[in-house]
Parts: structure tokens; C-alpha cells; sequence
């Protein structure tokens, strides 16, 4: 049996309610953005699980970013993440997020999501499809039961 971390029983606490989730766009195609948008209309229905998505970040529980991470996005990205209470989740979203995908070789491109905060879950993909970004909330959720 593994053992459970400080921050796994806090979120263990914080999953019995609702998540609250907050979605910030990098620098990216925004094929993601349309993707985690979709995640919330009826055919996909995110909301079953009882995720509510949020515009503040001091409600925010997790954090989900798509798209790469530049020399102008940074200081906010980082700035949303310490605005987050604690325990918090970080879900890089798409291609992008996880390694800078198809710009990571651009001048103004600093990498992933990784290069502004810590990142619990990662979800591949160009663009992620809403499937497989519904699970991996559900999943990072999960991981801290």
C-alpha cells in the first residue's frame, strides 16, 4: 500500500465536495481551449462529476493550463497558481502544455507548463480531446484518494 502524503489527505478531504476549476490558455493554437469549452456543453457533461468551473482563482482547487508557456504568460501563470488556496492541482493540457509541443523550438517559447509551475497530471494530445481531458481530471482527482 502506498503511502499517503500531506497533500494527498488534504486533497482526500477536498474531493468529497466539488472541484472548482480554473482554465488559463498559454500561448497555443487554441484547438485546447475548443476542446475544454466542449468538456462543458451537454454531450460531455464535465459537470456530472461534480466540476464546477471557475473565473477566480481563490476558488479555484485545480488549475488547468494549455497551451506553452512565454516570457509574457509566466509571471501570470505563477501569479494564478499562488492566488490558488492550497491543496491545489496543476493539469497541463494538450501537447503544448506538457512540452511546448509544435512551437517549443519558437524564439519566444519557454517550454511546458512545467517551466512556470509544478504540474501533477499531464494530458497529451493535439488538440486533447475532451474524453480524454475529462478523464484526466477525474484521474488526477483520483490519484489523491
Amino acid at each position: 500500500m502506498a503511502a499517503t502524503t500531506y497533500k494527498g489527505l488534504l486533497m482526500k478531504k477536498y474531493i468529497s465536495k466539488s472541484p472548482w476549476i480554473l482554465h488559463y490558455d498559454g500561448s497555443s493554437c487554441n484547438g485546447c481551449d475548443i476542446e475544454v469549452l466542449a468538456c462543458l456543453t451537454p454531450l460531455f457533461d464535465v459537470e456530472r462529476f461534480g466540476a464546477v468551473n471557475t473565473g477566480n482563482p481563490k476558488h479555484a482547487d485545480v488549475l488547468l493550463v494549455t497551451g506553452g508557456i512565454n516570457a509574457q504568460n509566466l509571471p501570470v501563470v505563477r501569479q494564478l497558481y499562488e492566488q490558488m488556496p492550497n491543496p491545489k492541482l496543476v493539469i497541463a493540457i494538450g501537447a503544448c502544455a506538457c512540452t511546448g509541443g509544435i512551437f517549443k523550438d519558437c524564439y519566444n517559447i519557454l517550454g511546458g507548463a512545467e517551466e512556470a509551475v509544478p504540474v501533477d497530471y499531464f494530458v497529451p494530445g493535439c488538440a486533447a480531446r475532451p474524453e480524454a481531458i475529462i478523464d484526466g481530471v477525474v484521474k488526477a482527482l483520483g490519484a489523491f484518494k
